[in-house]
């Protein structure tokens, strides 16, 4: 599915973790959010997380994996929000950063 105009935003530790990425990874973290952007959801980069309001922003550089987890504004149904970022290292997403993520997505509710 795809849809135009779709805005990311990176929350600060986002932002801090992109930012401090090696330079090959960033570049690679950077042109999927890009392609997110222009509305393009291949779930090889951009994809839900089962039973959660979570998705994952998908990249791999080098033999690593990198993940920027997010979710949607509902009111803003153009805007991801990225809460922030991680090397993974098994085959699943750890959940405590499902939690925190969950948990940032529900101060960001709240504070709206």
């Amino acid at each position: 599915m795809q849809m135009n105009n779709i805005k990311v935003l990176l929350l600060k530790e986002a932002h801090e973790f992109v930012v401090g990425l090696p330079e090959g990874s960033k570049k690679k973290v950077l042109n999927i959010i890009r392609l997110v952007k222009r509305g393009y959801r291949d779930p090889k980069f951009f994809k839900k997380l089962q039973g959660t309001e979570i998705w994952e922003f998908r990249a791999e550089y080098e033999s690593n994996a990198y993940r920027l987890l997010a979710f949607w504004d509902k009111e803003k149904r153009s805007l991801v929000v990225a809460t922030h970022g991680f090397a993974k290292k098994d085959q699943k997403t750890p959940k405590k950063e499902i939690k925190k993520a969950e948990q940032i997505r529900q101060e960001y509710m709240n504070i709206k």
